[in-house]
């Protein structure tokens, strides 16, 4: 009887499931860059539980033969704030393998006060939602209530500081204020933030000091923060852009990284080359400084890119009232006709009203305008491009967003290049219906990491696939401490995508933007499977990450 009772016992034991989840027969790409191995990959509720030859079985199993197997990638740079809100799925983003979300350029949904929620809530374009909470943690603690597909984190945007005390105008904090902005700092960095990020070619972040941002910096420093930046010059002045991120490094002591690294404008490409020397230079003199970039010639924003950021001190209202007053437009017309303002003008830099495209309109009456360059308008209306601008601005009641094509291919591929260089979409992550149908996007918002692998990887080959993956998963997680996502380990959450490597491609186009990527075949977050066969389980898995505290 004994031995009949220890038999069954073995026979249980043998057939209950090991893992939640196998994944078999794929060719393994860890994460840390090095060459691919063929094996398997387990998962255990939220957690990987065993890379390599992994025995026993789960509840499910995936035959991923012929498959690549890698970390969920990381977009650094991503404008999902609001399109997460209107649908958890960022589909866009998803079928390209990503499974963690970051914001924070220039701007944070948090921390706000009562009149930064009221302005907020007057921006609203396309997507209508109430403004449910007044911190950063708030904000991504609402996300995940709501349900979301990847996980979701953020910097503190260096403007909220400054807009949180003094509200948008354009001066110099007293000593006090500047206390209370450290104060914010030091409360966003408690709560998980990764750092601070300025915008510094946009009001109110274009007011801002580099000893300002070093304060800043110098407040979030202690926390293992690092201070990452939309430069004061992508153009004209880029070197100068990228002198004051390394002297703020240097002084407050924390690492630092380049938004969306480029050189803009024709007259400007030549200088990747010093922009590189001087990263380089600065990182073998100890500094930590890392850039990110998107996949793309263009750059999307919007017509306050083409405009002083004096005249739009206050906000938009403000900025609107004065467009309409003769002396100032007059002002601002000659401004943005001079070439040798202290203020960027992505209009100026792109060479041509061309080669600027209008995609995003608050107006219904103006939305028939969408996709159409600057130039045609102003055609359309008889007025200069200058003027056209100036107009739809006042007219929108936004600040209409605008693609401006600015960039070489060259110097793209010199940048994928370099080791230190991480990707991020600086888009949203919308789905191809439904309310994003109204506007258009950039192709990166849809393209950005399958772009990279398609075009940049396969076809070009400007970098190996361990390499791409590399730059797309443990880079990022390890500059902003990062430790238990990133890499095929055990321990580390099961946020995992397998992609077919000679089909994974982007579909969108500056022309047809709402088209997804292909080749993305299963996608897991935190275990949870968000993508089967290439196609949404509706599953929404998402979690705040944070830095570590280290107080």
């Amino acid at each position: 009887m004994t031995l009949v009772v220890l038999a069954l016992l073995c026979a249980c034991a043998t057939s209950r499931p090991s893992y939640d989840i196998v994944i078999r027969n794929g060719l393994l790409y860890d994460g840390n860059g090095g060459d691919p191995a063929p094996g398997d990959v387990a998962i255990r509720a939220d957690r990987i539980a065993a890379v390599g030859k992994v025995d026993g079985h789960g509840r499910s199993e995936i035959d991923a033969h012929g498959m690549a197997v890698a970390p969920g990638f990381i977009n650094i740079m991503s404008h999902a704030e609001e399109s997460l809100i209107a649908d958890g799925r960022a589909m866009a983003d998803v079928k390209q393998g990503v499974t963690l979300e970051i914001f924070g350029e220039g701007e944070s949904p948090g921390p706000l006060t009562p009149a930064m929620k009221k302005e907020a809530l007057a921006a609203q374009g396309d997507i209508k939602y109430a403004i449910d909470w007044t911190t950063l943690d708030e904000y991504l603690r609402s996300l995940v209530r709501r349900g979301v597909s990847p996980n979701v984190a953020s910097f503190l945007g260096a403007a909220n500081p400054r807009i949180y005390v003094m509200g948008r105008a354009n001066r110099a904090p007293t000593a006090a204020e500047l206390d209370q902005m450290r104060a914010v700092v030091r409360q966003a960095m408690s709560d998980g933030a990764f750092g601070v990020a300025s915008a510094l070619i946009y009001a109110p972040g274009a007011y801002a000091t580099t000893d300002e941002l070093i304060e800043l910096s110098k407040a979030a420093a202690p926390y293992g923060g690092i201070y990452i930046s939309h430069m004061r010059s992508e153009g004209n002045r880029l070197l100068e852009g990228v002198d004051e991120l390394i002297t703020i490094a240097r002084q407050a002591h924390l690492p630092a990284e380049i938004y969306h690294l480029k050189a803009a404008g024709e007259p400007n490409w030549p200088k990747m080359d010093d922009v590189i020397r001087r990263v380089e230079a600065a990182r073998a003199s100890g500094l930590r400084i890392t850039a990110d970039m998107y996949t793309y010639g263009a750059g999307a924003t919007g017509l306050d890119a083409a405009m002083p950021p004096w005249v739009q001190e206050g906000g938009y209202e403000a900025w609107r009232k004065r467009l309409q007053d003769p002396a100032t437009r007059a002002r601002v017309l000659q401004e943005m006709r001079d070439p040798n303002v202290p203020w960027e003008n992505l209009m100026r830099l792109t060479g041509s009203p061309e080669r600027v495209m209008l995609v995003g309109f608050k107006s219904e009456r103006l939305k028939p305008l969408t996709g159409k360059t600057l130039a045609e308008v102003a055609r359309m209306r008889g007025v200069s491009p200058e003027e056209a601008a100036i107009d739809l601005v006042i007219e929108d009641g936004s600040r209409v967003e605008t693609i401006y094509f600015l960039m070489s291919d060259d110097n793209i591929r010199k940048q994928i290049r370099q080791p230190w260089v991480s990707f991020g979409s600086d888009a949203d992550a919308p789905s191809a219906e439904g309310v994003f149908l109204r506007s258009n996007r950039h192709p990166r918002s849809y393209g950005n990491f399958a772009n990279l692998l398609g075009r940049y990887v396969r076809e070009e080959k400007v970098i190996s696939l361990q390499e791409a993956i590399r730059r797309m998963t443990s880079l990022p997680a390890s500059n902003l401490g990062i430790g238990d996502r990133g890499l095929l380990k055990p321990g580390n959450f099961a946020d995992v995508v397998i992609f077919d490597p000679q089909t994974v491609a982007a579909r969108a186009t500056y022309e047809k933007p709402h088209q997804y990527a292909v080749g993305v075949i299963d996608l897991f977050v935190n275990g949870v499977q968000v993508l089967r066969d290439g196609e949404h389980t509706g599953a929404k898995p998402g979690r705040v990450v944070r830095r570590a505290s280290r107080p």
